[in-house]
């Protein structure tokens, strides 16, 4: 991964800090395909920087990944696109995680139009806990397991009133 998220490194995670985290994009010239809206393939790749930036703030992305030698993949995506983005759009990108357990993690996203609050996109990961050198499954460390908090079932992560 490039160090595209490597200011997140110095950014501090506070005590009273949400489960659910946000990322705001722009659409640019090369996310767009030949039908002149996002590409359905870049959401897929938006759903993996949203992620990496996430677990960067709790402390657990890849540096912490190298250094314990495990790490969390992608093992499943579902995905539901509802709406088109466009070229020089705003983007919220919206993730949180909903359901941990030894082996796996479960991520929700939400992508929304920052200037409409319309929904573009949902979708889901299940994430496994493996071994790098041997590409086994492994049990998460509790590292992983203490950083990887779900969401608080009162809370609605639809809900952007708290996005200025």
């Amino acid at each position: 991964m490039s160090n595209l998220y490597g200011w997140l490194k110095e950014w501090k995670r506070k005590e009273d800090m949400s489960s659910v985290f946000d990322l705001k994009i722009k659409v640019k010239p090369e996310h767009i395909d030949v039908l002149g809206h996002v590409n359905n393939v870049v959401y897929v790749q938006w759903m993996q920087d949203v992620a990496s930036a996430h677990i960067e703030t709790l402390g657990v992305g890849l540096d912490q990944y190298l250094e314990m030698k495990h790490a969390m993949v992608a093992v499943e995506h579902h995905v539901q696109y509802r709406k088109a983005a466009m070229l020089d759009d705003d983007i919220i990108l919206r993730t949180w995680l909903y359901e941990i357990n030894a082996l796996y993690s479960f991520r929700q996203y939400a992508f929304f139009n920052a200037k409409d609050r319309s929904l573009l996109f949902t979708g889901n990961t299940k994430w496994a806990c493996i071994e790098i050198a041997s590409g086994r499954p492994k049990r998460m460390s509790p590292t992983f397991i203490q950083a990887y908090q779900p969401i608080d079932p009162e809370m609605d992560p639809f809900d952007l009133s708290s996005i200025i």
